[in-house]
């Protein structure tokens, strides 16, 4: 007999959330679980027809590839094994998991694993002095807390939380797989091996609701733009007791209004005068640190770069301390004063009697074009 569409089963479209796929799950289960129909053998079947929609609908990925492929895709074309979690865990079950062959002989337990919860992400941003010293920063971000109503339990105070059936309260079914058996979580209580009579109003059953938390961050000296800082065990708790998971806190770095960063480099674009360059100089040059005296060579050219050691970043993990690269540039006024006209003309006369070299060689090339384009 053709398997029903899994949607069908259930008596959802594909658009229905997860919530409306496991409230439909539940009503089917309730009304076709075996304890309720004692030897009807269509109310079974009809059990095991909505608990393996319910399993495929219920999980992304394999949701993903049923809508894709259908069932060929749901359940590899009738293999047992859907995913290699499911393969990996027939193993488990065969050489040690519970009821297995060696289980008993170990002493090894079944039940629900304990999974590591989910990682969380902050925000954090810095001036880039900050960055360059190092800071301690109150990062704000979200994670669940156990709910105050409930005390953690998911249950309305008064009402009881009772052992699931289905599996026993293991939280763990074992399926049937020639010599293997497959173990696969509970479609029922959906791994958590107890049912909630009266689920919480506050939060709806979970035991938890989101919280925001405040938490104070040492940044390191040095740290760049798009570095990332780890919280160990301050994500999410785990489902079963298993481990927090952690909170990776990501660091954005302001542009700054003088410098440019290169790595652990500054780069500092500093405009000076034509008689700067031409004569030499000592100009005061800014730093993270206050400023610096930086001595301009006589014949200095426009975009040549000076390096002040060690005015740059640390590196977040120590070593040694980054460089200030000084590029600088020939500013031309815009407007001068009759006085400096004049003085700039005769310089212009003495120009044209002394011609320096870089402009000789150029105004030659120019002189050989013409005579190449006239022949």
């Amino acid at each position: 007999m053709a398997k029903r569409d899994y949607y069908e089963v259930l008596g959802v479209s594909r658009e229905s959330t997860e919530r409306e796929i496991a409230k439909a799950y539940r009503k089917l289960a309730v009304k076709f679980h075996p304890d309720s129909n004692p030897g009807d053998e269509v109310a079974s079947r009809k059990f095991k027809e909505a608990a393996e929609a319910y399993e495929v609908l219920s999980d992304p990925q394999k949701k993903e590839k049923y809508d894709r492929f259908g069932h060929a895709g749901s359940d590899g074309h009738g293999h047992p094994f859907s995913s290699a979690e499911d393969i990996f865990n027939a193993f488990e079950d065969f050489f040690g998991g519970q009821g297995g062959m060696f289980g008993d002989i170990f002493g090894r337990g079944g039940g629900s694993r304990a999974r590591r919860g989910a990682d969380v992400r902050a925000d954090v941003t810095l001036t880039l002095e900050e960055a360059a010293k190092g800071v301690t920063k109150a990062v704000r971000f979200a994670r669940h807390a156990p709910c105050d109503d409930c005390e953690g339990t998911g249950a309305e105070v008064g009402s009881d939380v009772v052992s699931c059936q289905q599996c026993g309260g293991r939280g763990q079914i074992l399926q049937a797989a020639g010599i293997l058996r497959v173990q696969t979580t509970c479609p029922v209580c959906r791994g958590e091996g107890r049912i909630v009579v009266r689920p919480c109003r506050s939060c709806q059953g979970q035991g938890q609701r989101k919280a925001t938390v405040t938490l104070e961050v040492k940044i390191p000296a040095g740290i760049d733009d798009g570095m990332r800082i780890r919280l160990s065990g301050e994500g999410e708790a785990g489902p079963h007791g298993g481990p927090h998971g952690d909170c990776y806190v990501f660091v954005s770095v302001k542009r700054h209004k003088l410098f440019h960063r290169d790595g652990q480099h500054l780069i500092l674009e500093m405009p000076i005068s034509y008689t700067q360059a031409a004569l030499g100089s000592e100009i005061e040059v800014p730093t993270l640190d206050g400023s610096e005296k930086l001595k301009i060579k006589a014949g200095t050219q426009s975009g040549e770069v000076f390096k002040l050691n060690n005015c740059g970043l640390p590196h977040p993990q120590g070593g040694v301390r980054g460089d200030l690269l000084v590029q600088t540039f020939i500013e031309t006024p815009k407007k001068i004063s009759v006085e400096q006209e004049q003085l700039l003309r005769q310089l212009a006369e003495l120009e044209q009697v002394e011609v320096l070299p870089a402009r000789k060689n150029f105004l030659s090339r120019i002189t050989e074009y013409f005579a190449a384009q006239s022949k």
